[in-house]
């Protein structure tokens, strides 16, 4: 499975392709920007790189550079760009940090916030410790895909 580096302009959809199960890094979360690092990064981690900026995407090799401002727009673009963009059956990486999920027993404790572990499957991030469920933001990603 490809592994991808988002550069600066699309943390949103970093999100996305964490959600439909890729490993993602986003230039902004390692405290990176300039062209030249974020280049030395996806090749540093066999990333592919995904941009918008046309001068970085042309001498990257690999990269996959996006015309589109807005996420729609960007995931039809991965589409057509071949990379396939559906929801796992499971969900294997953390949306906010990139981490790995790992599933909640049904006897553990977990926030207030978060559904009963009992009666609804559970994971939780190895790396951040947020706690993800299959709700209605799940429902809404799997929507938008095209």
């Amino acid at each position: 499975m490809d592994r991808f580096l988002c550069d600066a302009m699309l943390g949103k959809l970093a999100t996305y392709l964490r959600m439909c199960g890729y490993d993602t890094a986003y230039a902004l979360d390692r405290g990176v920007e300039a062209d030249d690092a974020v280049q030395d990064l996806a090749e540093r981690e066999g990333r592919r790189l995904v941009t918008r900026d046309a001068d970085l995407a042309a001498r990257t090799e690999g990269a996959i550079r996006l015309a589109a401002r807005d996420v729609d727009g960007q995931l039809r673009e991965l589409r057509a760009a071949g990379v396939r963009l559906t929801l796992p059956a499971t969900p294997r990486r953390c949306g906010r940090c990139n981490g790995p999920l790992g599933p909640v027993s049904a006897d553990a404790e977990t926030p207030e916030d978060t559904p009963d572990p009992a009666t609804t499957d559970v994971w939780r991030c190895e790396r951040c410790g947020g706690h993800f469920w299959k709700g209605s933001h799940w429902d809404d990603v799997r929507e938008r895909l095209p």
